[in-house]
């Protein structure tokens, strides 16, 4: 009997972590159909607030079109992006509306960009874009489209 508790238990086992595996192997989709804030950037020495003092960063992901668009903290912005599975790298972002941008967080969001190369979404839902291994800008879900 203990045999056979046992069997079926690891049984069990295999099959939820089976499904747990295959639920976190997304195709990118988790990226879709909301627009994502940052609250957290790797690099600058210039405090967050200090960086963005009157508007964060925010990224939007169009699937159809394979852009991002969003605002920098100051200025509009759009990129073309090529995801396949966890990778994830941003072309050269298009022209932008030209306003002065108090702070320098605009460069600093536009140049930790260009370094991204693979991204994930946290267990508390926060987008995590990443260079190499290391988390560098950090978005949370602020509106669904």
């Amino acid at each position: 009997m203990k045999k056979y508790t046992f069997a079926v238990l690891s049984v069990l086992t295999l099959l939820f972590a089976s499904c747990t595996a295959s639920k976190s192997a997304s195709s990118g989709e988790d990226l879709f159909g909301t627009t994502w804030e940052l609250e957290y950037i790797s690099g600058p020495r210039i405090a967050f607030g200090g960086l963005y003092p009157n508007k964060k960063p925010q990224i939007t992901f169009d699937k159809k079109e394979t852009k991002v668009y969003g605002n920098n903290g100051c200025n509009g912005y759009s990129a073309p992006y090529t995801l396949s599975g966890k990778s994830l790298t941003f072309g050269e972002p298009g022209p932008t509306t030209m306003m002065f941008c108090e702070g320098g967080g605009e460069q600093t969001f536009l140049k930790q960009m260009e370094k991204i190369t693979s991204y994930s979404i946290d267990k508390d839902g926060k987008l995590n874009l990443i260079e190499g291994d290391v988390p560098m800008m950090r978005f949370k879900k602020v509106a669904k489209q």
